[in-house]
């Protein structure tokens, strides 16, 4: 069994290379949905996460994704899902048979996706159990990924990880840190070496 690497080994490497604002793409209309759909249908795989509202009070539930990030290895696009256009795009993105659709910790943004959009996503792949079946004991997580993949710490902000996604206009920390964390994922895949066609790929 492999170790997975701690928070002080992740805390010395140097910074993985995030996407800047000028390859993260906001899909927040019909036209840049129509956009983001023929780019990204161009590409066998992505990267893949959501963002919610946090909840703060006991009981309350989220009416989460408010966020859809999806990426290849040279861009990502940030779908807002308030948006019907960008739900009603986002939700056949993610119907879509052969094509990998990579991240970590998939099973809650399943769960939200299928009450928000009502569609069944096809093609997830969890990376954890990659790791897990190459040996790693737990849930390695994309800090852990990057730094035995790349020798590098993935930085995230906590202050954008708890902001408000239902916001109407989101900030540029906000965009950096949705977009990354599927980019991450994606480069993640490619590292490992899987295929949209491997198994563990639901759907």
């Amino acid at each position: 069994m492999h170790p997975t690497p701690d928070k002080d080994t992740i805390a010395m490497l140097p910074p993985f290379g995030r996407l800047g604002l000028d390859r993260i793409s906001l899909v927040a209309t019909r036209a840049e949905a129509e956009a983001a759909y023929a780019a990204l249908t161009a590409a066998s795989a992505w990267g893949f996460d959501t963002e919610s509202k946090p909840t703060f009070r006991v009981g309350e539930m989220s009416d989460g994704p408010h966020i859809l990030q999806l990426s290849t290895p040279e861009r990502a696009w940030v779908f807002q899902l308030h948006h019907r256009d960008c739900r009603a795009v986002a939700a056949e993105l993610l119907q879509l048979k052969g094509v990998a659709k990579a991240g970590f910790g998939l099973r809650d943004d399943r769960k939200r996706i299928i009450e928000k959009l009502g569609v069944e996503p096809a093609g997830i792949l969890e990376l954890n159990s990659v790791f897990r079946e190459r040996g790693y004991r737990k849930d390695m997580g994309v800090k852990g990924a990057v730094a035995v993949l790349f020798q590098q710490r993935f930085i995230k902000s906590k202050k954008a990880a708890t902001s408000n996604w239902a916001n109407l206009r989101l900030t540029e920390a906000q965009l950096v840190y949705a977009a990354n964390d599927a980019y991450a994922a994606i480069r993640v895949f490619d590292a490992l070496g899987l295929a949209p066609g491997m198994s563990g790929v639901s759907g």
